[in-house]
Order: structure tokens, then sequence, then C-alpha cells
């Protein structure tokens, strides 16, 4: 038997590399000149505007929950800038398929404060939005969104037609099956898919130190083919640029772009949460320093964009906004048990007439007892 040993073996190297995108810092400089594509200042004011929303938004959906008014809900705390930048950059033919913690993407995408309430109202009309047709309702199941992405990109390459398709996911989610095999699939097929990582450092309790041993989650695009970028998520310029070329390529049949946007989750993993028990909460004050939406601020300042007066009428307006939200949302008639059905089926499976007859007397009992 012939003893092979490394000294005998022609061994080459292959080099790989991970592109990283950060441009504006926590005091408002950038450190170099905005690109074309983003310079757009007053796209820049909306997107402000719509970060401080959704951040009076998230905080008043908490305090629904927390008086019985709403179910279990998500916060994006701190993680406005990601999803912001997606609702900008995204086309009106593109499809959507966000996970939950994409408020601010779907309110520019068209869905209503209303519909995002009666969603986490749980309220099957939350889905059923009257504008964005073509995107997909909220995806709770863990990475499931990315393969339903994958057959949406598949259709418009399909048909030929040259927009994309664009998903979101936590960090906790590259860790299953469904996202290795969109990147896969994406990748052997050079699919018109964007996939956007929002690396919040903590998968409910489990911190991204221990969910992957990588230095970055966008090296996994390394071995699907496609490229992946890092990108500082609390910088709303550099997530916005690294979206925008994404969807170029995409656009134009060069495949598919993994995006890991790095930022931090401020709040709870959701209302079921205590993020006290794990975190250490000098790491949290030190995330605090980081926060999109005082970044953007400054920089809007610094350009003599934004004052202490359109803060103060934007707040009035906003607060305006979500407490005309709030109350439509709870005008709303609830939806009995039966409801359940009517919206998974379009017509009632047979084994299934039983309880939904059942359900539909049960809530026949209800009206008749307010009687």
């Amino acid at each position: 038997m012939t003893t092979v040993t490394s000294n005998s073996i022609n061994k080459e190297q292959l080099n790989f590399s991970i592109s990283r995108y950060s441009l504006l810092n926590n005091k408002g400089e950038l450190s170099e000149e905005l690109p074309e594509s983003i310079a757009d200042m007053k796209q820049a004011l909306h997107a402000y505007k719509t970060m401080v929303l959704g951040r009076a938004f998230d905080k008043k959906a908490i305090a629904l929950q927390r008086t019985g008014k709403l179910g279990t809900y998500p916060s994006i705390l701190g993680q406005e800038a990601i999803s912001t930048a997606i609702g900008v950059a995204l086309d009106e033919k593109d499809i959507f398929a966000p996970y939950y913690r994409d408020l601010t993407a779907q309110y520019l995408r068209g869905v209503s404060l209303k519909e995002m309430l009666l969603y986490w109202g749980g309220s099957e009309q939350g889905s059923n939005y009257q504008n964005c047709k073509k995107d997909f309702p909220v995806c709770i199941p863990i990475a499931t969104q990315l393969s339903h992405a994958a057959g949406a990109a598949i259709s418009l390459k399909v048909q030929g037609i040259h927009q994309a398709a664009l998903v979101t996911c936590g960090d906790g989610a590259t860790s299953k099956g469904d996202f290795l095999e969109t990147l896969n699939l994406a990748g052997a097929w050079q699919l018109p898919l964007v996939m956007v990582v929002n690396n919040n450092q903590w998968a409910i309790s489990t911190p991204r130190s221990v969910q992957c041993a990588a230095q970055t989650i966008a090296q996994k695009a390394i071995g699907a083919g496609i490229e992946g970028v890092v990108v500082d998520g609390n910088d709303y310029f550099a997530v916005l640029f690294a979206i925008k070329e994404a969807l170029v390529k995409a656009y134009s049949g060069k495949g598919a772009t993994l995006i890991e946007a790095v930022t931090y989750r401020l709040g709870d993993h959701t209302t079921a949460d205590d993020a006290d028990r794990y975190r250490d909460p000098k790491e949290l004050k030190q995330a605090w320093k980081n926060e999109p939406i005082k970044r953007l601020q400054n920089y809007l300042l610094k350009h003599n964009l934004w004052n202490e007066d359109k803060e103060r009428k934007l707040i009035e307006l906003v607060a305006s906004e979500i407490n005309e939200s709030v109350q439509a949302y709870l005008d709303e008639p609830k939806q009995g048990p039966e409801s359940m059905f009517e919206f998974l089926y379009e017509s009632i499976p047979e084994n299934l007439y039983d309880q939904y007859a059942e359900a539909k007397y049960q809530r026949f009992q209800t009206e008749i007892d307010k009687m």
C-alpha cells in the first residue's frame, strides 16, 4: 500500500471574497460621496419619515398587545433601516415575500396600518391586501417564505419578465434547510432573486455567536455560486445601495444575491419573550448607540434637510395616522371561528364539513347570546 502525503499532492488554493458596504456613521457623516443611485434626498426624507412612523406604530402595537387588543407581536425596534430600504428600492412590479419584521417595507408597498393590525389581531382580512396583490402575506413559520420566493422568481424567469422577487428572513432562518435549498436553487438556475437576511444577532434567545461558526452569514452564498455581501444594517444608505445593486443584477438576468444586513434587535423577540433573561444589558446599551433612525436624522440635520419644527410636526402627523388606523381596526367586526375554514379552502372538504358547521353554529350562538 502506498502512503500519500500532503507534500506529494498538487494543491491549488481557491480564493473567495465577500464585499461589505458601509457609508454612514453614527454621527451622520459619510465615508464617501453617495452614489448617484441613492442620492435622492426627497427619497431619503421619505425614508426617514417612514422609519419614524414604523417605530411609533411598533410601540403602539406592543401597547395594544399588552392590553389584550392584539395578538402576539414581533417588534421591529432598531431594525427599521433594513425594511425601509427594501420598500424604497423595490419596483412596483417586483414580488415581495416578507417575514414578520417587515412592517415599513410593507407600508411602502401599500399595505395599510389597519391591515397590519388586522393580521396581528388574528383576522384573515389582514392578508387580503387592497394594494400590492402580487406580494406574499407575512410568513410566521421560519424560512418557508424563502422557497415561496424562489417559486416566484422561477415564474418571472420562465415568463421572461425582467423583474425580481425579494425575500427576507432572520439570522436564525439561515440554519434551516429551506434557506440552504433556496440558495442552491437560486445559484443553479440563475434566478432573479434577492435574499435579505436581517442579522439582528438573536434567533429568539440563541445568539449569532453560536448560530453559525462562519465569519459571516453572507459567505454561505459562495457554496451556491452566487454573490454574497455584508452591509451595515443600521446604515439606510448602505442597505439601499446593496439592494438596488442586487435588483439591477436580477433584472438583467445575472442571477441572485444574498445580502446580510447586520443590525441589533433592541426589543424582545416578540411580546411573548423576555430578552432580559438572556441578554447582557451592557450589550443592549452599546447597541442603542448604533440605532438607525438617529443616525439618518443626524445626516439630515447636518445637511439642513431637517429641523426640530419639522420633527415635531412629523410626530403629530404620525400619531394621528396611527390613532385613526387603530380605531378603524378596533371598529372592525370580529371574524367568527368558521373563517379559519373559509379562508383556507375554496370549497370546504367533505371530511371537514361537520367541523365547519359546528364552528358556524358557535358563531350563531354567540350572536344570540348578545341579543
